[in-house]
């Protein structure tokens, strides 16, 4: 009976959780793996060296940088793996590039970036780096109910295809679709380069490309169904290592 039990528990849990996380990495080709793997050929490289001058820019009503609060930015090692994260301040969890929005606001009294601009997904990426190849965090229990609404919406059917996120990625992840092999889909290595954008983009960028590919209305950026995704997203990938700034097909 004991065996059965647990038989029965393995085959409810997707295929992601039965065998052990993969990144997808692990997918791409080999050409593909060693331009991520060389700084000098990878593409989103480019984004952290901007960030590295926006990070002692001087900005805002305040004049300060970056640099002047946190110092070096090897300070943030470790602070990419658990965003989305809970700010008290705020209320409410909030993505790495909401945070350097309200650094921006708050800290420098300097007007806001859009999200999904250059100078955000700079910053983002440099930060990222500072962590990369540590294990991205699990969540914790203030973030707990955004991780619970991520995951509602990870499973919800939307869109005129009728089709949820984990359909692909808990139900068929390492099939093939339109000839290429669908990952799992953790979000190991954002902001990261896209060979088919030509250009750095955050995981939400990424989720509202999968929406409209279903045929639905992507969530806009920042919104509380994006942070909620991505919290769940973080919190699927706990234990893999960090890869930012990545490279993708």
């Amino acid at each position: 009976m004991r065996i059965l039990i647990v038989a029965s528990c393995l085959a409810a849990m997707p295929a992601w959780a039965q065998a052990s996380k993969t990144s997808s990495f692990e997918l791409m080709k080999p050409e593909t793996q060693a331009m991520q793997r060389d700084d000098a050929s990878n593409p989103a490289m480019l984004w952290t060296a901007e960030g590295r001058q926006l990070w002692s820019q001087k900005a805002g009503a305040s004049d300060q940088s970056c640099a002047d609060c946190h110092g070096d930015v090897a300070s943030l090692r470790g602070v990419a793996l658990r965003f989305p994260a809970f700010n008290p301040g705020q209320s409410k969890v909030v993505t790495l590039d909401q945070q350097i929005q309200i650094c921006r606001t708050q800290a420098q009294k300097a007007e806001p970036w859009a999200l999904e601009t250059r100078p955000v997904l700079a910053l983002s990426a440099l930060v990222g780096l500072q962590s990369r190849g540590l294990d991205i965090a699990p969540t914790t229990s203030a973030e707990a109910a955004t991780v619970a609404q991520g995951r509602a919406l990870f499973i919800e059917r939307r869109g005129q295809m009728n089709l949820s996120c984990a359909q692909c990625h808990d139900d068929n992840d390492g099939k093939s679709l339109g000839g290429a092999v669908i990952p799992q889909g953790h979000p190991t290595g954002y902001p990261l380069y896209r060979l088919e954008w030509q250009d750095l983009g955050s995981v939400e960028r990424r989720l509202r490309n999968c929406m409209t590919g279903v045929r639905s209305e992507p969530y806009a950026y920042g919104s509380p169904e994006m942070v909620a995704l991505e919290a769940y997203l973080r919190d699927r990938a706990a234990g893999l290592p960090l890869e930012t700034p990545a490279v993708r097909p």
